[in-house]
């Protein structure tokens, strides 16, 4: 492991994290840059946003680039990265963080706001079992606005073609085994790293108390998305970008 950040440089932790990410989802831009398209295209250039499960503030840092006059609320648990996150974004007005789990059902009490015109979240959800997303469906359907939005960019493999899924997984892996030959950080790596600076080492033990080394969660398919969020009070909801593992999911109200 080469790679080193100077204490308390939250660009630098930024940054660190989007290569990590990108280390596991090369189109990982693509993915953001389809759900910002379709934000746009529903609800405009100054929506107010609700980042979920938003982790350093992936999301809202495009979407406050893209959009000057956009708001985002991120919401999420992990002390670690919401820590990079306030010092990243500590001079910017337009986003405030909440921390809250959102396996507790008065999570959105914490809320700033009753109503979003968009709820956007990406790689995330799957650390939560079926049963669980369902019942957050159900309050993020409550959260978004009549005309509003929903979309979830996840791993969400198609079961019924296991010989397509496993020619991509073997072909993604030796990509990912070149990528670390080169020095490329995985998780397990990065939080290490985090877990030796000493703005992040009492975050990152809190953070590995509360999740252990990973969550164990579920990734249904993008129709199991699709259907759930009709039931939660979406009039329609669909696919609109896909790889051949991941997808986004859009619900609009």
């Amino acid at each position: 492991m080469t790679e080193t950040i100077a204490v308390a440089d939250w660009q630098g932790w930024q940054d660190s994290w989007d290569r990590q990410q990108e280390w596991y989802m090369p189109d990982r831009e693509e993915r953001f840059r389809v759900m910002l398209d379709m934000v746009e295209a529903l609800v405009g250039t100054a929506p107010r946003v609700l980042d979920l499960a938003c982790g350093t503030g992936s999301i809202s840092d495009r979407l406050l680039k893209r959009f000057p006059d956009a708001e985002s609320v991120g919401v999420d648990l992990d002390p670690a990265l919401l820590a990079i996150a306030e010092g990243y974004f500590a001079d910017e007005s337009r986003v405030r963080f909440v921390r809250a789990d959102l396996k507790d059902p008065a999570w959105t009490d914490n809320l700033p706001h009753d109503t979003y015109d968009a709820v956007l979240t990406a790689t995330a959800l799957h650390w939560l079992h079926t049963e669980d997303l369902r019942g957050l469906y159900g309050q993020v359907g409550g959260l978004v606005r009549d005309g509003g939005v929903f979309m979830n960019a996840d791993h969400m493999p198609e079961e019924s073609t296991p010989r397509i899924n496993a020619a991509d997984r073997a072909q993604r892996h030796a990509r990912m085994d070149r990528a670390r030959e080169a020095g490329a950080l995985d998780w397990a790596d990065w939080w290490q790293l985090a877990a030796a600076d000493p703005q992040l080492a009492g975050p990152t033990a809190e953070r590995f108390a509360i999740y252990g080394e990973h969550a164990d969660g579920d990734t249904p398919s993008a129709q199991w998305h699709a259907q759930v969020l009709r039931d939660s009070g979406f009039g329609e909801a669909r696919t609109v970008w896909r790889s051949p593992s991941d997808a986004l999911v859009l619900g609009l109200k």
